[in-house]
């Protein structure tokens, strides 16, 4: 017997419209899969906002290396080196580096992390991205 649960919704008709196509376009073979997917990342979402759940992500920065934040971000790394697995970097520009962090641990600590290299002179901006293990 399948573990597959059938439920139904009520959404206006142009959504629908709209989702179908989205979904087709994004390689979905149907309906379901795709709101399968959303709800999976709905529910990953809403685990990584709660205090002490193991998570891992990345955290992808772009920032002026003329700004002598490369040392300042070696430093950080060997501080935190339990929960920043492995990096990246890439010179993108004369100017400009893209630095790519593995980070894994519990997800209060990893949010500390990607704030305070945020907030470090240089970084022209950042984005973190957690999953639940």
């Amino acid at each position: 017997m399948s573990n597959l649960y059938r439920f139904g919704i009520a959404v206006d008709r142009e959504l629908v419209d709209e989702f179908d196509i989205v979904a087709e376009e994004s390689g979905y073979a149907n309906r379901s899969e795709a709101i399968r997917d959303i709800m999976r990342n709905f529910v990953i979402e809403k685990k990584t906002q709660q205090k002490g759940m193991d998570v891992v992500g990345s955290f992808t920065m772009i920032y002026n290396h003329r700004k002598r934040i490369s040392d300042k971000l070696t430093e950080y790394q060997h501080k935190h080196n339990e929960e920043i697995i492995s990096t990246l970097h890439i010179h993108l520009t004369e100017e400009c580096c893209l630095e790519i962090l593995a980070l894994r641990g519990k997800s209060e600590n990893i949010k500390k992390i990607a704030d305070s290299l945020l907030a470090q002179k240089g970084v022209m901006n950042g984005k973190l991205v957690l999953t639940a293990i």
